[in-house]
């Protein structure tokens, strides 16, 4: 039991006090796990509210949970959530209460699973649509080792998957690969489906929480299995009417043919909220053998058991610091308009004016912005669900036919869906405009949702256009650009948060493609500083620096990293001696773009060339201002690196 000051509740939850990691809840009874429960959400409850957070999905599973733990064999049992942010309550049963009010905050706990995290993390998941493949990867590979090894006692998996989630391609590719892998080790694969919109189920009552209790007991197990080597004696034909019998009796009943028919034993729908229910399921389940794939469908409440999050549109999903009392969340003063509201304020504008424009999002109206698109123009609006690779190609076919799509997309996300950018966009040169929202470094998600790659993964396609703009007027006029591109592909990055406070007019203007600009000219032979994306103002600071120093710059906008511009390159590695180039990505990005046009034109062996990127490193999560610190992106690393390609011996 822990003692440690660090956690300012300690002595208000008696039951979760004892509880310092799941073998502390073994010999609990069922009373005593669902008033467990009820002090572990009011426990996650007051955590976010000093941290902020995914709150709402957290809430919904709390049961759940405490089930888990309280059945399985932890850690040896392998439980993976997914995705990541409704794992709260299993860090605070699994060694990790301590720390809990160091979620999501510089050098503290991780908003998702993570595998260095702890042991009872056998998984990273922060984007969906994992759990099923890597369950199933984890349920063959020990498998395996029994085989190798007759005492090793295979483990349990269990892949708790949200109903979003299973939107996802993904995991109906791993349920395919589970049903049919017969006896190779997806016997000890459980999948949970948590349904939290009701979206798949019907009403749960009584007979249906029976009948579950049932189909997973060991006696009907027993008898099904009877039955089953039964049928195998029989004519073939009888023996397939005879199961196609059982299945369609019971989908019938519980609405589980879909899941039947990828080889999974389905089992629900089960009050998720409910341990009367939950724990016998889950302990038949846990005894059973061979019982082969399994998807036990649980229905939970998002933001269950607090009344602000209850009563919210979004269930609390994702919450600032908020008063517990009240719910109030603290609110960031007003300030200028974020990056996301320009874009869609532009797009909603250039929709209102010509009826080709089509909006695709996978499962983010509001984070894209496009929830306005959907409210003024619900029929050209699409929400694809988390099926990014489909929205991308979903988007080529409506370009093909002389539409205007704009695919948004979280450029952490849109690294899914790769392969259609290529195959299905670029290859065959379709004008899809795709809105890569979040570039750059993100705070307090950390690494999973950086969008570190973009430039990498576009510039390097045939066909594309990429355009960054380096603050939100530009991104107006970049908008607009993508709208009138109709040559081909062409993507728009841009980064989380707010703008500068620009003056924004009416709509936004058309730039030639391909051309940057000069923001600062110098007429000296000191530094050029060609900076690609909101880096252009830590460009600008750090101009200021040197010229205390006595050393001219000019600094430009390249607005484009795929074209180049060419002859502003040219220009810039022929007036100055020292030539950096700076973007908000990862090494081979944009810069790759300027040193090879620099090394076909011979003005490499004329300039000192220094590319500034994103280090090599995954960067943790922090203030966006703290990692670009650590990225080593800012004006006085910028102006350090150019004194020292001078040859200057002070620091900026």
């Amino acid at each position: 039991m822990s003692t440690s000051s660090s956690i300012p509740t300690l002595g208000h939850y008696p039951l979760l006090d004892r509880v310092s990691v799941p073998a502390d809840m073994k010999n609990l009874s069922i009373e005593q796990l669902t008033t467990l429960a009820e002090e572990l959400r009011s426990e996650t409850i007051n955590a976010v509210s000093t941290t902020g957070g995914h709150l709402g999905a957290s809430l919904g599973v709390v049961e759940l949970t405490v089930a888990l733990h309280a059945v399985f064999n932890t850690p040896d049992d392998r439980v993976i959530w997914d995705v990541g942010h409704q794992a709260y309550p299993h860090k605070i049963l699994t060694g990790r209460r301590e720390q809990i009010r160091t979620l999501r905050q510089p050098g503290g706990l991780s908003g998702f699973t993570r595998r260095s995290e702890s042991p009872y993390d056998p998984f990273g998941a922060a984007h969906s649509s994992t759990s099923i493949s890597a369950g199933l990867g984890m349920a063959v590979a020990h498998h395996l080792y029994a085989e190798d090894h007759p005492s090793y006692r295979e483990r349990n998996v269990i892949s708790v998957i949200g109903d979003g989630s299973i939107s996802a391609g993904m995991a109906y590719e791993a349920m395919n690969n589970a049903g049919a892998m017969g006896g190779k080790g997806a016997e000890r694969l459980i999948v949970i489906l948590n349904d939290n919109e009701m979206s798949i189920a019907p009403p749960v009552g009584a007979m249906s929480n029976y009948l579950s209790r049932l189909m997973t007991s060991r006696r009907f197990l027993t008898l099904r299995d009877m039955a089953g080597k039964l049928a195998k004696r029989l004519p073939s034909r009888i023996e397939r009417t005879a199961k196609r019998a059982e299945e369609y009796a019971r989908g019938m009943i519980t609405g589980g043919t879909l899941f039947e028919e990828l080889g999974f034993y389905y089992i629900g729908p089960v009050d998720g909220h409910d341990m009367n229910q939950l724990v016998p399921i889950l302990r038949n389940l846990r005894d059973a053998e061979d019982k082969g794939p399994v998807l036990l469908h649980v229905i939970t409440e998002k933001g269950r058991g607090y009344k602000p999050a209850e009563s919210a549109g979004d269930k609390y999903h994702a919450v600032a610091r908020f008063d517990v009392e009240t719910g109030k969340q603290q609110k960031a003063p007003a300030g200028p308009p974020t990056y996301t509201d320009v874009f869609s304020r532009e797009l909603l504008h250039r929709a209102n004016q010509d009826d080709k424009v089509v909006a695709i999002t996978a499962a983010m109206p509001s984070g894209t912005g496009l929830d306005r698109m959907a409210q003024q123009h619900p029929d050209r609006y699409f929400d694809v669900g988390i099926a990014e690779q489909h929205a991308v190609t979903f988007a080529a076919g409506i370009a093909s036919e002389g539409m205007r799509p704009f695919c948004a997309i979280y450029s952490t996300f849109l690294q899914r869906a790769y392969d259609q950018v290529m195959h299905d966009v670029a290859l065959q040169n379709l004008p899809v405009r795709f809105a890569v929202d979040r570039a750059g470094l993100v705070g307090a998600d950390g690494a999973t949702h950086a969008g570190s790659f973009d430039l990498n993964y576009l510039c390097c396609l045939p066909n594309m256009t990429v355009m960054a703009p380096s603050d939100e007027l530009e991104l107006l006029h970049m908008t607009a650009t993508a709208w009138a591109h109709d040559s081909g592909p062409i993507a728009l990055r841009y980064p989380r948060g707010a703008g500068l406070g620009l003056s924004l007019p009416e709509e936004g203007e058309i730039l030639e493609i391909g051309k940057g600009r000069i923001v600062r000219a110098s007429e000296g032979e000191g530094v050029a500083i060609l900076a690609l994306g909101p880096r252009l103002h830590e460009a600008l600071k750090a101009a200021e620096t040197l010229e205390k120093h006595g050393i001219a710059v000019t600094v430009a906008d390249a607005r484009f990293a795929k074209p180049v511009d060419e002859a502003l390159i040219e220009q810039l590695a022929r007036q100055h001696k020292v030539f950096i180039t700076i973007e908000d990505g990862a090494p081979g990005g944009f810069s790759t773009q300027v040193v090879q046009h620099l090394a076909n034109t011979g003005l490499l062996d004329q300039v000192r060339f220094r590319p500034m990127a994103l280090p090599d490193t995954w960067i943790d999560h922090n203030t966006p201002a703290a990692q670009y610190e650590e990225a080593g992106l800012t004006a006085h690393h910028i102006a350090d690196l150019a004194l020292k390609a001078l040859d200057g011996k002070a620091e900026a």
